[in-house]
């Protein structure tokens, strides 16, 4: 039996989130420390087994490495019981937030469009970053001003964004393409690209602005004991 710590739901106004758990996950309870002990948010963990999701408002899938990695990161992790009402959770507008591997498992599920590679160095990454902010007029970024420059971790071996020049079109069109890789001046570059990702893309939206999916890890930049913390701002978005 998996156990997990259980923060239950609590009546009254204001965000009310869960948080899915899969074999592999890792960056769960980084994620429910810091909605609850940081920002206050009653949360709750979601084993990936459960078929229904308790009343909510959002959904984060986590980073870590869902059944090891198997066959592609994030491929078996769609199949889980829960993702169904996930699905139906994102159809009905309410807010999905994929971290690493949450949203490499939010592509292959369909929910945003693309796919994830091999890093570029085809190495494991894990450091700081920097990236520029595109797009504020989102749930999840608009306690960001447009163009703000973050700097936030990221820690993953394939994050190597890539779609077809359609799909790119789209999502630039649509204002889709939240997060890119950037210099800290906020220059676009291949050497500012730590993984080789098609347009510099660190983080996408789907076209109702109520999914969101992003390699870098906001939850390990929340706190000044880590001392990053520009990734608050996008749980008080939220909020």
């Amino acid at each position: 039996m998996h156990e997990l710590p259980r923060q239950e739901l609590t009546k009254g106004e204001g965000l009310k989130a869960v948080i899915v758990v899969f074999p592999g996950s890792n960056c769960d309870t980084d994620c429910f420390h810091v909605l609850r002990d940081v920002l206050k948010i009653p949360v709750e963990f979601v084993w990936h087994k459960q078929g229904k999701l308790p009343q909510c408002d959002l959904v984060v899938l986590p980073g870590g490495f869902s059944y090891g990695d198997y066959l592609r990161t994030g491929a078996i992790a769609r199949f889980s019981p829960v993702m169904q009402d996930v699905k139906r959770h994102a159809e009905a507008g309410r807010l999905v937030l994929g971290i690493c591997n949450g949203f490499q498992i939010l592509l292959e599920a369909g929910l945003l469009p693309g796919a994830m590679l091999r890093n570029r160095s085809l190495s494991f990454i894990c450091k700081p970053v920097w990236l520029r902010v595109e797009n504020n007029q989102t749930p999840f970024t608009r306690k960001f001003q447009s163009g703000a420059i973050l700097q936030i971790p990221i820690a993953h071996g394939e994050g190597n964004y890539f779609c077809d020049n359609d799909t790119l079109k789209g999502l630039e069109d649509s204002q889709s393409i939240v997060f890119r890789y950037s210099a800290q001046t906020g220059e676009l570059g291949d050497e500012f690209n730590p993984n080789g990702s098609l347009g510099h893309i660190a983080g996408i939206t789907n076209a109702k602005r109520n999914i969101l999916g992003m390699m870098p890890h906001p939850e390990r930049a929340s706190e000044s004991l880590l001392a990053l913390t520009d990734g608050r701002a996008l749980w008080e978005s939220l909020v």
